[in-house]
Parts: C-alpha cells; sequence; structure tokens
C-alpha cells in the first residue's frame, strides 16, 4: 500500500468516526515510513485523540510548527521529564535512521550524552551451558549489578526467626527449670 493510500484510508476511517483505526494504520506505516505527510496527519489523529504527548512526539519528528504542535510537543517534553533517551526512543524507527533532521541529530546529541550506549545493540543474554566468546565467562545467572538475590534474602530472614525462636524457647524452659 502506498503512502498516498494509506492517507486517503486513514482520511477515510476519520471520516467514519474510527479513529483509534485511523491511528493504527498510520502508526503500522509510521515504523517502515518517514514521510513527513503521513506523520504530520498522525499528530492530527492523536492529537484529536486527545494523545498530546504522543502527537507531540510525532509531530517534532515531522518537523510540524504552529500552537497546537507546540503545546503536543511541551506535552510530550513534560510526559518524558525532558529525559532526552526516553524521548530519543519515542521516535518512530525511520525518523531516527540517517541522514536526520538537524532537530532529530540535536535530540540524538543530547541523548547520546545521557546515555553513552544509546545505539549500542543490546547485549545477548548468556544462559549456563551456552559460553560464547569474548564473554564466555558471563552466564544468565551472573548479577553483575551487584545486587542481592532474593533466596538469599529469605534465607538470612528464616535464619533469625529460627535464632529467634530459640531463643524464647530457652527463656521459657530456664523459667521453668530456675524457681523465681
Amino acid at each position: 500500500m502506498s503512502t498516498a493510500d494509506v492517507l486517503a484510508e486513514a482520511r477515510r476511517l476519520v471520516d467514519d468516526g474510527r479513529a483509534w483505526k485511523a491511528r493504527d494504520l498510520l502508526l503500522e506505516h509510521a515504523e517502515t515510513d518517514a514521510d513527513p505527510e503521513l506523520l504530520r496527519v498522525l499528530g492530527h489523529v492523536l492529537h484529536g485523540m486527545g494523545d498530546l504527548p504522543r502527537a507531540g512526539a510525532i509531530w517534532f519528528a515531522a518537523g510540524v510548527k504552529g500552537p497546537e504542535a507546540d503545546d503536543a510537543v511541551a506535552a510530550w517534553r513534560e510526559q518524558s521529564g525532558d529525559d532526552f533517551v526516553a524521548m530519543w526512543r519515542a521516535l518512530p524507527e525511520p525518523v531516527r535512521e540517517e541522514p536526520r533532521a538537524p532537530r532529530i541529530e540535536a535530540l540524538r546529541t543530547k541523548a547520546l550524552v545521557a546515555d553513552p550506549k544509546l545505539d549500542a545493540p543490546p547485549e545477548p543474554l548468556v544462559r549456563p551451558g551456552e559460553l560464547t566468546a569474548p564473554d564466555a565467562e558471563k552466564t544468565w545467572d551472573d548479577d553483575e549489578a551487584g545486587g542481592v538475590d532474593g533466596a538469599q534474602v529469605i534465607g538470612w530472614i528464616l535464619a533469625a526467626l529460627f535464632v529467634v525462636c530459640a531463643v524464647i524457647g530457652i527463656v521459657t524452659v530456664l523459667g521453668w527449670v530456675v524457681p523465681s
């Protein structure tokens, strides 16, 4: 389906009172097509549905200007707390690909400052028995963050409970044996 066909179908759906269906159609195509007109219409549909933050992200990606777009972009920034990494990831994938518009590149630069690994592919999870170089010593169970294992916490709680019960038991038995 061409972009023109998608836009015509989306407009028909909006006119028929099925904005949600138009939104879904446009979102699906926005994941493979960075056409500014498609993004502009998607922003209008989202705005009409009351989803200002999402409309703001889409209109920012499309470079739409004006009071409605400015309000929506402000809502998007507020919702994300000006977290540039979250804002970067809110943009459709084709918009993030090169070549990028200067405003998109500026957002990417700010996101990279916040998270230098932004563009790095995620590390695959290595399960025990699936050793791969160069991280052959890493396993799925490794806790790189140095966190606490839940089973250890439960074990320590049970051990402490056992000690408390033992002390109470000894005190009770001593109370029976030794007269006051």
